[in-house]
């Protein structure tokens, strides 16, 4: 069974950072990945997706020049490093993968385009 386990959440004041770690079963290479994040009362929204063939990442705008996201096949993991935090990232955090292929060269931040996910890891930025 294709698993995703997130780990490096936590609370934090704001403008520190934290980088969040999914580790999988088996290797995303060559599979689109994706981060998404859903705040208490609002719906999981895509906030970063890398295509599979490594050639197009989005970010939305609002953790443009905040978040990278990077991944290590060695290790089967990828990573959201999250900088300069504000309480508005505030929310429960998602990796996921896109299992069956269904994009190469391309992205997307809709939950449609995934087929793995993890389990969800809290940030809480405040002071």
């Amino acid at each position: 069974q294709l698993q995703l386990v997130e780990s490096g959440g936590g609370l934090v004041q704001p403008g520190g950072s934290l980088r969040l770690s999914c580790a999988a079963s088996r290797s995303t290479y060559r599979r689109a990945i994706g981060w998404f994040r859903q705040a208490p009362g609002k719906e999981r929204e895509g906030i970063a997706c890398r295509s599979a063939d490594y050639e197009y990442t989005f970010l939305v705008d609002s953790i443009k020049g905040r978040f990278t996201i990077s991944t290590d096949n060695a290790k089967n993991t990828m990573y959201l490093q999250m900088n300069n935090l504000v309480p508005e990232d505030t929310a429960l955090y998602y990796c996921a993968v896109d299992w069956r292929g269904q994009r190469y060269t391309t992205c997307t931040t809709s939950t449609e385009g995934y087929d793995g996910w993890g389990q969800g890891i809290q940030v809480t930025v405040s002071s």
